[in-house]
């Protein structure tokens, strides 16, 4: 992929049908947060909650999240194993109420699973989820959303349980069947070009060193800074407006590199298997200003 109008074609395929002619007038502006509602028992009940939804930061709204809310680590876990068990019971309860998809306790701590309705649709809320700023993970027709036993009911879990509304409210009724053809036959083109890049789930030194030399590639070859902001898996970069790091975000994932952004920060994923060099994040970053500026974005 290298022009203009092939990456356009592709922001057309993933996006649902209300973006399809508009989608570079979206305005990141929140609607402003709704409030927790509760049933009779006292309990919250997630699915009275909402009415509509923001439009989807892969569309140009606001991310979920202004900073990665991410899993809990093991030993974070293992330290309150009550609380974990009581939060990730109230994120599945939460979940399984906006979706009606099943959802469960992952084996991996810091996380819960979901069963989506085909391996179409966890790609695509792979791919929606990660740019509303909350970390996921997918395999196959599953993803795996955060949790930890520091978790708040008004917070964190609230923004687990909303993000999926959000999403699902948008793959399930905002995209048509034939659409979602479309989305799985670009996935699957997508794949024979290169597999997805996904941010490891550790970091540690290699992955810092990789970061590092991506960071000094990108530097020197089109000068964008990069940010002091620090996650395991991820590398910053940052942008001149908050427009220049939307369309390079969405332009990434349309190329299969996973990104996301926070404010004019654009985040790339940084792992040390699928991309032992940095080069490969890099490469994307360099060919990606370049298209952004073929299009006037910058």
């Amino acid at each position: 992929m290298n022009d203009c109008a092939e990456l356009e074609r592709r922001i057309k395929t993933i996006l649902p049908d209300e973006y399809q002619d508009c989608y570079e007038d979206v305005e990141p502006v929140s609607m402003g947060a709704a409030g927790l509602r509760f049933a009779p028992d006292g309990r919250v009940a997630w699915n009275e909650m909402w009415a509509t939804f923001c439009d989807l930061a892969l569309a140009g709204g606001p991310p979920h999240k202004g900073m990665l809310l991410q899993p809990a680590a093991k030993v974070e876990v293992d330290a309150e194993p009550g609380r974990y068990s009581a939060v990730v019971e109230e994120i599945c309860r939460g979940v399984r109420m906006v979706t009606d998809l099943e959802v469960h306790r992952s084996p991996l701590a810091g996380w819960v699973r979901v069963a989506c309705l085909s391996d179409t649709m966890a790609g695509w809320l792979l791919r929606a989820i990660t740019m509303e700023n909350v970390a996921v993970r997918a395999e196959g027709a599953t993803i795996e959303l955060p949790a930890g036993p520091r978790f708040r009911i008004e917070k964190e879990i609230k923004n687990v349980v909303t993000v999926m509304a959000k999403t699902c409210h948008y793959w399930l009724g905002h995209t048509t069947r034939r659409q979602k053809q479309q989305i799985a036959q670009m996935f699957a083109a997508l794949s024979e070009e290169s597999a997805l890049l996904v941010p490891a789930i550790s970091g540690g030194d290699i992955a810092a060193g990789v970061a590092t030399q991506a960071g000094l590639s990108i530097e020197r070859e089109i000068g964008l800074p990069v940010s002091s902001r620090r996650y395991a898996g991820w590398l910053g970069v940052e942008c001149p407006t908050v427009r220049a790091a939307l369309w390079m975000t969405r332009a990434l994932v349309v190329t299969n590199v996973l990104s996301r952004r926070e404010e004019t920060t654009l985040f790339l994923p940084v792992n040390a298997e699928q991309d032992p060099d940095g080069r490969r994040i890099a490469a994307a970053m360099i060919r990606t200003h370049g298209l952004a500026s073929a299009r006037g974005v910058l």
